[in-house]
């Protein structure tokens, strides 16, 4: 399968090129900028995927598109950084699903990124993916970012929204920030701990990526998140443990974080119970279902 790729330098974009490349597909890139690369199957191509230009007639005779662009939502949320964050998904999307009415256009199949922000902070709800969108910032980004790929719908592209959990992997993500903390034995739980996390092993994200490519009778919205809820507090435990360190310090107070973070603090104290559903019943398996386990692999192999 020939497959193009936004975002294929960030975090997950990295992990997810290799794997589809070992895999035996040809692979796209598109990036701001590019660098040699020598490995088979895999070619770079220079354009800002957030405005419309040539990369959008390269996109034509690919199979497949997987749009993963986005900047960074960990960062205060003034004015400018919120227009940063809201463009690099709309704009990007938008322009990718233009792409796709272009004359020619091969392309059967779009995975668009989205994140499980879109319920917004839910408390002890249980989300499914039928569940409504939610409130606030990184709800309505979630939202509008899914409705520019649904665009696609109209012109017979099967598009599978995917609503990430946040990912935990080695070089770069969430866990690289946590990680030192925890081994200084300074790690602590935030505000209460009992908002709920979810999350998914980097490993088992792109395998369920590779998988959304294949099965073409799933469409719509999927949370990729791992089976076992969990809480910010189980995180801290589990993480603790791992790294055979105490966790005895008091929680960092939730004024604190809103008081450092802003309104972006909502990214470590909101709630939400995600389940991912749909995934368990297309039969998906699990390699890291389990905190114990996911942590375990990352922080031995990161060694």
């Amino acid at each position: 399968m020939k497959i193009f790729i936004t975002g294929g330098t960030g975090f997950v974009g990295r992990t997810l090129v290799v794997h589809l490349i070992t895999a035996g597909h040809l692979v796209t890139v598109l990036g701001r900028t590019t660098a040699a690369v020598q490995e088979k199957n895999l070619r770079q191509i220079q354009g800002d995927p957030g405005h419309p230009g040539p990369w959008q007639n390269e996109l034509r005779d690919h199979d497949a598109v997987i749009n993963l662009a986005g900047a960074s939502i960990f960062c205060r949320w003034n004015q400018a950084n919120r227009r940063k964050i809201f463009d690099s998904r709309i704009l990007t999307t938008r322009n990718v699903v233009d792409a796709l009415r272009l004359p020619g256009c091969q392309v059967k199949v779009l995975l668009n990124g989205s994140a499980v922000g879109y319920y917004g902070n839910r408390g002890e709800e249980e989300l499914v993916e039928s569940s409504c969108g939610g409130s606030g910032f990184l709800a309505e980004i979630c939202k509008a970012w899914e409705t520019e790929a649904c665009r696609a719908e109209e012109l017979g592209v099967r598009v599978v929204r995917c609503r990430l959990g946040v990912v935990l992997g080695n070089n770069g993500g969430a866990l690289d920030k946590m990680t030192p903390l925890f081994r200084a034995g300074l790690g602590a739980r935030l505000g209460s701990g009992r908002q709920w996390f979810p999350w998914i092993h980097q490993s088992d994200l792109v395998r369920i990526f590779a998988m959304l490519l294949d099965s073409q009778e799933i469409s719509g919205a999927i949370n990729c998140v791992a089976p076992e809820t969990a809480t910010n507090l189980d995180l801290s435990r589990t993480l603790a443990m791992v790294l055979h360190r105490p966790l005895f310090l008091p929680p960092v107070p939730a004024f604190f974080l809103r008081l450092v973070q802003g309104e972006a603090s909502s990214i470590l104290l909101d709630s939400l119970r995600v389940s991912p559903r749909r995934l368990e019943h297309s039969g998906f398996i699990y390699k890291f279902p389990t905190l114990v386990l996911a942590l375990t692999e990352l922080l031995n192999s990161g060694k």
